[in-house]
């Protein structure tokens, strides 16, 4: 068989994509997508190119976990001893997949992996559909965000569904989603589920949007494959992720805390045994779970180095924000919420007003900063929640609130785009693990 070459174009955006990327670094941008957009433009096909000799392609979407999620699966590979590629400080846009992927491949543009696991936002994971058939996909779930991009939820989950039905080998869905489980009877290749097991069914309405009729809504029984989340009594937040044709995985104690965290190793752990098949071991699972840090702003706490912490929580929807405070803020501490509505964010926050703040009325807010921090103040006023200041820029902010109630503890609740600004600032006075330009 004559040996196959590189695109004539392959080479030139490998070169441009490989410049493009350090001049980026060279001015302190080292999570650019600039150099994956110049690569995509040169060579339409590149993301073709980059996967073409990658057994396992695994696309992972959803409103909410991508990232976190993404971790976990590419973490739980590579302990079964795969070569595995993915993007956990890229964008999550398919320009931002290549950026990541220029400095791995040659000049002929391939990838050298066993897997590549890859988050993407909900509309680019079908722009990379159409350039490349991922073998598995992971639909996580569907939640109103950025619905001045997305337009509204019915859209989103289409999205999903379609991209469901290009992939290959296996769909991994979650049962206990409406917007996502309705769409799994139209997907061509096996359905696996993940979701609650059935002695903590009293906590979906956490995790569900707000109007979501359960009355008409019916989860699929569960499969000897499905991979169900199980608390274990008594013992805080260990788990096990519970498969009805065994073996189980755990009981499993995450660094990262809450019930979102735990269906994320769930929706991982259920995937991994799909593309391993017979080679995935539970016990090697379980492990690399337990040993994963928090990735960037999920719960990701930071030494503030006078004895005191500070956690960073990443919020941008109602759903997440609900499950968030449900999280993080039954343990006391200082609170600042800085919300910003750029492109990023999503420019319309009236999501705010699907949250309840009842729960930080005891302790009140210590301040709230970014574009909208007086929308923000005016919402917490709502919920008779007290806000002690508000500082619109967020580096003053941060300054006032690193000094506020001196010997507590402090949580930080951002949207996307202050995160990236705050957590900036935090990284050149702490001893934080780098980062670039995370996915949302």
């Amino acid at each position: 068989m004559p040996r196959r070459t590189a695109a004539p174009r392959t080479p030139l955006a490998v070169l441009a994509g490989k410049a493009a990327r350090v001049a980026a670094r060279l001015r302190g941008g080292g999570g650019s997508a600039m150099p994956g957009l110049l690569a995509e433009r040169i060579d339409p096909r590149f993301l073709a190119t980059a996967l073409r000799d990658v057994p396992h392609v695994v696309v992972v979407t959803g409103t909410n976990g991508k990232t976190t999620t993404t971790r976990m699966l590419a973490a739980i590979l590579r302990a079964h001893g795969l070569a595995v590629f993915s993007n956990p400080t890229g964008s999550n846009f398919t320009r931002g997949v290549i950026s990541s992927m220029l400095g791995e491949v040659g000049l002929n543009g391939r990838l050298s992996a066993d897997a590549a696991v890859l988050e993407l936002d909900e509309a680019h994971a079908l722009h990379f559909a159409k350039v490349v058939a991922p073998t598995h996909a992971l639909l996580l779930n569907v939640a109103r965000d950025q619905l001045d991009r997305f337009a509204e939820i019915d859209f989103t989950a289409d999205l999903l569904r379609r991209l469901g039905v290009q992939a290959t080998r296996g769909v991994v869905v979650n049962r206990d989603d409406p917007f996502v489980a309705k769409h799994a009877r139209q997907m061509t290749a096996p359905v696996t589920y993940f979701g609650l097991h059935d002695a903590i069914a009293d906590r979906l309405p956490e995790l569900r949007e707000a109007d979501v009729d359960a009355t008409v809504f019916e989860p699929p029984p569960p499969t000897g494959a499905d991979g169900l989340l199980r608390p274990v009594p008594g013992e805080g937040e260990e788990f096990v992720v519970e498969f009805g044709a065994g073996p189980h995985v755990g009981p499993v104690h995450l660094r990262q805390r809450g019930l979102a965290a735990m269906i994320n190793a769930t929706a991982a752990s259920t995937t991994a045994r799909v593309v391993l098949g017979d080679a995935f071991d539970p016990a090697t699972t379980a492990t690399s779970l337990a040993q994963l840090a928090p990735p960037f702003g999920r719960g990701e706490v930071v030494d503030l180095g006078d004895g005191r912490t500070l956690e960073l929580v990443l919020v941008k929807n109602p759903a997440g924000f609900t499950v968030a405070l449900g999280t993080y803020g039954g343990r006391p501490a200082a609170t600042m919420i800085a919300i910003n509505d750029n492109t990023a964010d999503g420019r319309d926050v009236s999501w705010l007003y699907d949250v309840s703040f009842a729960s930080l009325r005891e302790r009140g807010v210590a301040l709230t900063s970014g574009i909208r921090a007086y929308d923000m103040a005016l919402r917490l006023e709502y919920d008779g929640v007290a806000t002690e200041a508000v500082i619109p820029d967020l580096d003053e902010a941060l300054d006032a609130f690193l000094a506020c109630r001196p010997g507590e503890p402090l949580r930080l609740f951002c949207t996307y785009t202050a995160m990236m600004h705050l957590r900036r600032v935090l990284a050149a006075r702490y001893d934080l693990s780098a980062f670039g330009e995370e996915g949302q």
